[in-house]
């Protein structure tokens, strides 16, 4: 801990009313943080975490921003939103009480905890607005190192736009010739993630327009840095990537947090070189401090030491930059010291407005249902009944929406056996403040706009008398040949490009569309799918993917922590309709014969999830998802490639409806639900089924999420009164999803005359060859002797046992 404070000597001239108003800006952001940890102990908030100790470095790094920039941060970033006004001190607080109201909280309505900004770039029907005329905030995250992989992808758009002159009519909302530069900010301790080393990897070779920076303070809340990072300093650790005159990488520029005129240097030589060159850069601010600890959930004194939370106080960045103007002369003592006392002030009034806002947000509802309360009094004379509950409520000294809900229900339980007028005006006070509740708290989940996939009109295929068969590869290479005809598609992935991937999918596109369009990436998923996203969030439409279905498990958390929930967390604010390509079911071996359907479908609410049982189905939902806005998966049969599949004469035109299932074949005794690659298996077992004397009804679901819109299942049920749901997944797996589905929502159980089955995998991995394929995945004769047993329950006379 180095305790020089010899400030940098740099050729920039200051204007000291700026520097000024810097001071201001730091001194303000600082009470904010502490007034964050006091409303959390006093119970007014939920829990608190605060950007003190990195107030200079973070208006260093604002300064060098200009409009249509971009910062994709983390949770300590309060003073950059500030400084580059895309937050205000209000929404500040507003968004630390959960204040569901997008006036007050723009970035979440209230659905993510403090200091997670997002600018706003939808509209109210779901249009892009102007990115380039602004400072953007990429959706904040809390999940450590997350916001760096789609940091990746929104530097990789620049790069996109100033070299692909055939983006020049789409660009106009979303670059100005690839001259925007996304900051991306870390603290030290997270550096130690995979997807941050991955990422910065990937810049390197990329060579796209990103900033990184690391706030580093020395510990991952208890945990000191020389746990965490090899050389206790990320800049060491790093020095391998630096550029040489020989050697593109990156530029690493070391400063302290408490330089402001290294701060500020730095970051204009980081931006430059990223705008004009770029030069990926990393920016190691050291020597940052944390006044309050890590967040309002605990002490840092329970692991620092004394010697080290008075190095901490000495060296706090606002102290010296305070010196610092000073030593200028650019202020005296009398004017710094009314900026401090109005920053107390100023801060506080803040804080009180934005919580008054929010009680009063409350405040309609709950009058309305103490009114209704007391009419029920009045009217059924039952004030012991009531009472309780009121005063439960009013001793409550801050109550909110979900008390209230919590007071009605009990109410309505507590006069259960009145049915007069009061009791249904509550009913109706409950179902409505229910309603609004929804759409406080749960909307956006998808796309509510008119680009929405699922407003996406079938368009089915259409078949010549003797139509020409080929290979399914060869149905999705000529898909993706005329999906790749709009500009904004792009692919990338490992082995897309040259050898047209490893199932031959994409042969020879590379060489009509160039690299930029089809790109050869490392091995490196993490990385690829935050180039998905990122550019995903600057208009373009990007395919990326996932080499095999297994996989996929290396960037998942970047999809369920960022993709998944963007549009929802940002209440509509922001949206990345990437999609993602990857094949799975069934082949030889453990790591490529994957289903783990559930794990996804579970993980992954947000993203529609497509499971094509051949190459003629993924072709259309993949024209139907880059039709509408939101993101998706399409899962291709792994053993599909080569099978023989009927040419459609229209197949540009073939769209497939999200959320609708197929009848393959009808039948009246029994339904069977599956999808993917088990489609062929039970087509073939209701053939050897036909001949024992069964009717089958096969219904592919074509897409798990989401599921059955149309209830066609429930129908399908209601003629056979049997259903079985089978699929590859492990189980207790999507076939339990399914049978839920069905059973609960869709109130198909009535209907049934045998109980419902499921046919899943057995609970392991596939072993690997033939053998290992037939008995670690539903064969032919597992079907039918599942169907066979379930037709024997109803009549064993007509259907004797066969093995026993």
């Amino acid at each position: 801990m180095s305790k020089t404070k010899q400030f940098s000597r740099v050729e920039i001239d200051f204007n000291p009313d700026h520097v000024l108003e810097d001071y201001r800006l730091a001194v303000i952001s600082r009470q904010c943080s502490l007034l964050v940890r006091k409303e959390v102990f006093s119970g007014r908030a939920k829990f608190g975490i605060y950007g003190d100790g990195k107030e200079l470095c973070q208006i260093a790094l604002a300064r060098s921003m200009r409009l249509g920039d971009y910062i994709s941060g983390y949770y300590r970033d309060q003073t950059i939103g500030i400084a580059i006004g895309d937050l205000t001190w209000p929404q500040y607080f507003a968004q630390l009480y959960g204040h569901p109201d997008r006036n007050f909280d723009p970035h979440s309505a209230g659905r993510q905890m403090n200091n997670h900004h997002a600018t706003r770039w939808l509209d109210e029907a779901g249009e892009w607005l102007d990115q380039t005329n602004q400072y953007n905030s990429v959706a904040g995250v809390s999940s450590t190192a997350m916001q760096i992989p789609r940091s990746l992808g929104i530097a990789y758009a620049s790069k996109m736009y100033q070299f692909r002159k055939d983006l020049a009519e789409h660009k106009s909302k979303f670059s100005k010739d690839g001259k925007e530069v996304c900051f991306t900010t870390i603290g030290d301790a997270s550096t130690s993630e995979g997807m941050f080393l991955e990422c910065v990897n990937a810049a390197g070779v990329l060579q796209v327009p990103i900033v990184f920076s690391v706030w580093d303070d020395g510990y991952g809340i208890s945990v000191p840095i020389e746990f965490q990072t090899t050389k206790s300093s990320i800049s060491k650790a790093l020095a391998g990537f630096q550029r040489n005159e020989l050697e593109k990488g990156i530029e690493i520029i070391q400063v302290r947090a408490w330089d402001y005129p290294g701060l500020i240097q730095a970051y204009q030589r980081a931006a430059h070189l990223a705008r004009e060159e770029f030069v990926p850069c990393l920016v190691h601010v050291m020597e940052c401090t944390q006044p309050q600890g890590h967040s309002a959930s605990g002490s840092h004194e329970r692991y620092k030491s004394s010697e080290r939370l008075a190095w901490e106080h000495e060296m706090d960045c606002n102290l010296l930059f305070r010196q610092w103007i000073l030593d200028q002369g650019m202020a005296s003592e009398e004017q710094l010291k009314a900026i401090d006392e109005a920053a107390v002030l100023e801060a506080r009034k803040y804080q009180k407005e934005a919580f008054a806002a929010y009680m009063a947000s409350i405040e309609p509802d709950k009058k309305v249902f103490l009114r209704i309360a007391q009419n029920l009094m009045e009217s059924t004379n039952e004030a012991n009944l009531l009472s309780p509950i009121l005063n439960e409520l009013k001793q409550l000294p801050y109550p909110i929406f979900s008390d209230l809900v919590r007071a009605g229900r009990k109410t309505l339980r507590a006069f259960r056996v009145y049915q007069g007028p009061a009791v249904k005006l509550l009913r109706k006070w409950l179902s409505e403040l229910e309603e609004r509740n929804q759409r406080r708290f749960s909307s956006h989940q998808i796309s509510q706009s008119e680009h929405s996939p699922l407003l996406v009109d079938p368009i089915k295929p259409v078949y010549s008398k003797n139509p020409t068969l080929i290979d399914g590869r060869e149905i999705l290479n000529k898909t993706f040949a005329y999906l790749l005809e709009d500009p904004r598609v792009f692919i990338l992935g490992e082995d897309v490009g040259k050898i047209g991937d490893v199932n031959q999918t994409l042969a020879g596109l590379q060489e009509v569309f160039g690299d930029l369009k089809i790109t050869d990436t490392g091995i490196r998923e993490v990385s690829i799918v935050g180039q998905g996203i990122g550019s995903s969030m600057r208009g373009l439409r990007p395919i990326v993917e996932i080499q095999y279905l297994d996989y996929i498990f290396y960037p998942f958390p970047v999809l369920s922590d960022d993709l998944a929930c963007l549009h929802y967390r940002t209440a509509g604010g922001q949206k990345a309709p990437m999609i993602l390509r990857t094949r799975g079911h069934r082949l030889e071996g453990i790591w490529h014969s994957g289903s783990p359907m559930a794990v996804l479908i579970n993980g992954l609410r947000g993203i529609h999830f497509c499971v094509p049982r051949n190459m003629t189905q993924a072709a259309g939902m993949y024209r139907t998802l880059l039709k509408g806005d939101d993101p998706g998966i399409v899962v291709e049969c792994l053993n599909g490639y080569r099978l023989k599949e009927a040419l459609p004469d229209n197949l540009s035109e073939i769209t497939v409806p999200l959320g609708v299932p197929e009848v393959l074949r009808e039948g009246t005794d029994i339904t069977v639900v599956t999808y993917g690659s088990m489609c062929r298996i039970v087509m073939e077992a209701s053939e050897n089924l036909a001949g024992m004397g069964i009717s089958v009804e096969v219904i592919d679901v074509q897409t798990l999420l989401p599921f059955d819109r149309t209830h066609s299942i429930a129908a399908s049920i209601q003629k056979t009164h049997r259903v079985l749901f089978a699929d590859e997944d492990m189980p207790g797996g999507t076939t339990a999803y399914m049978m839920q589905e069905v059973l609960d929502k869709q109130g198909a159980f009535a209907w049934l005359d045998t109980a419902a089955r499921c046919l899943s995998s057995p609970p392991h991995r596939p072993a690997y060859s033939s053998d290992g394929d037939y008995f670690s995945k539903p064969n032919v004769e597992n079907v039918v002797d599942t169907v066979y047993e379930m037709m024997r329950e109803s009549d064993p006379g007509l259907f004797p046992a066969i093995y026993f």
